[in-house]
């Protein structure tokens, strides 16, 4: 018989052992960590010097800290009782993160923003076209130019992005929202203002790469406000 259970790793207890409540409490704070799980941040690089009991952060690629730096990126931290344990996530976990105000799902051994919402087709091997949207807010503007950490599928059909601006933008007068190469490909000349909007709609286009979002800046370069992004496509699923 296993020690812990096959999802959440929950300690279970043994025949005849003592202490049957440490094991027992031990469950229930796992729990109480990993359902409806919400994590400050999924981008703080550097392990927090002082994390608030019940703290929960997602472990991005590169992590610093005397915990942080032997978790695996992708992992979710959990803060509790003065010392840092880890969560191992499967496909299919969700989280929301607080700080970007958005919600992601574990697959493909990353943590994804925007679910796959829609199945428009499927057949019985496992194959299907998904309508998904991949979104981001994007805070504290800064420099000539921003690049977006959620990227457009690789595989993914285009149908377009779609741009509002949150808070005032300043020291750009205007800004381009495009990919590498094709600055403005989204749209031109956005305005700075909150509640300004943009639909980018593009002739459907295949991309064979993860793509990121850039926006650029007009007139001056970036010094502050946030723009949320929404990417529109279609993703084609293999048979299992």
């Amino acid at each position: 018989m296993s020690e812990t259970t096959s999802q959440l790793d929950l300690p279970l207890v043994m025949p005849d052992q003592a202490q049957k409540h440490v094991t027992v409490n031990e469950a229930l704070l796992r729990l109480d960590a990993l359902v409806q799980l919400s994590v400050e941040s999924r981008t703080l690089t550097s392990q927090p010097a002082a994390p608030q009991q019940g703290g929960r952060w997602i472990i991005p690629d590169t992590a610093s800290g005397a915990e942080w730096m032997y978790f695996t990126a992708g992992d979710v931290a959990i803060f509790r009782d003065g010392y840092w344990s880890n969560a191992t996530p499967r496909d299919g976990w969700r989280a929301h993160v607080r700080d970007e105000a958005v919600d992601c799902i574990f697959q493909g051994g990353g943590w994804q923003t925007g679910l796959p919402d829609q199945v428009l087709a499927a057949d019985a091997g496992g194959a299907q076209t998904r309508a998904i949207i991949v979104a981001e807010t994007l805070t504290s503007l800064a420099g000539a130019s921003v690049t977006s950490s959620v990227s457009i599928p690789d595989r993914a059909v285009l149908l377009g992005v779609s741009v509002r601006t949150k808070s005032a933008i300043s020291g750009a007068t205007s800004f381009d929202c495009g990919v590498a190469g094709e600055r403005s490909k989204f749209g031109g000349s956005l305005g700075t203002a909150p509640g300004a909007a943009n639909i980018g709609v593009i002739g459907p286009q295949a991309f064979y790469d993860e793509t990121p979002i850039v926006l650029s800046a007009n007139g001056g370069d970036f010094a502050g406000g946030s723009v949320a992004i929404a990417i529109h496509a279609l993703l084609p699923l293999a048979p299992d």
